[in-house]
């Protein structure tokens, strides 16, 4: 659908296929930030229809939060109040290595990340409303790079959970080695003297 872009949906149409059986709709990659309105609107149409018949839904976003800060309080709200969670994936904390990568500067994302976690953390701290993970790609994002997100997050909040993310080969990044163990940990130990929720993912993948 992406690559033909076809067939399209409204977001009515979309909000149709949400029947008694789903608890929960959760936007990820392709990131939702390059279509948040429809995004929202599908959202809203399906937690109305929800509420109608006292069903539990929620909603989820996986996103680089790399958008418009209203949307991005918008999305936060919708997830605040349904009991789901945003979370947000921190490329890098050196804008140059952030452009590196995505093409684009992290401002955008970083003071989303930072709006979301000072309106709502404190206020639903049970099921966590904010958390955060990091992609480990070797000579790109190191022990350094690493603490200095893990500041960032703890200067909103030390309790906001940060997940760090092994790498594979992929697309046009396919030349560089999958993460390491020694390069895992070693961040790891760097998160952890600001965070208090570190953890390694996909560790299947670690060489």
């Amino acid at each position: 659908m992406t690559v033909r872009l076809n067939p399209k949906m409204s977001a009515e149409e979309l909000a149709g296929k949400v029947d008694e059986h789903v608890s929960c709709i959760c936007f990820f990659g392709g990131d939702p930030s390059v279509q948040m309105p429809h995004a929202l609107k599908t959202s809203e149409l399906s937690l109305e229809e929800a509420k109608k018949h006292g069903r539990i839904l929620r909603i989820c976003w996986e996103t680089n939060g790399n958008m418009k800060e209203t949307f991005a309080e918008k999305a936060a709200e919708l997830s605040f109040h349904s009991g789901g969670v945003v979370k947000f994936d921190l490329k890098a904390w050196d804008e140059n290595i952030h452009r590196a990568l995505c093409g684009v500067s992290n401002k955008a994302a970083l003071q989303n990340f930072s709006m979301i976690g000072e309106r709502y953390f404190e206020n639903r701290s049970e099921v966590p409303i904010l958390t955060a993970s990091t992609l480990l790609i070797p000579g790109y994002v190191d022990a350094e790079e690493v603490e200095k997100i893990a500041e960032f997050i703890a200067s909103i909040n030390p309790k906001i959970p940060y997940t760090l993310l092994a790498f594979y080969p992929h697309f046009r990044l396919n030349d560089l080695p999958t993460t390491s163990r020694k390069q895992a940990l070693e961040c790891r130990k760097a998160a952890e003297k600001h965070l208090e929720k570190v953890r390694i993912g996909n560790v299947h993948l670690l060489s």
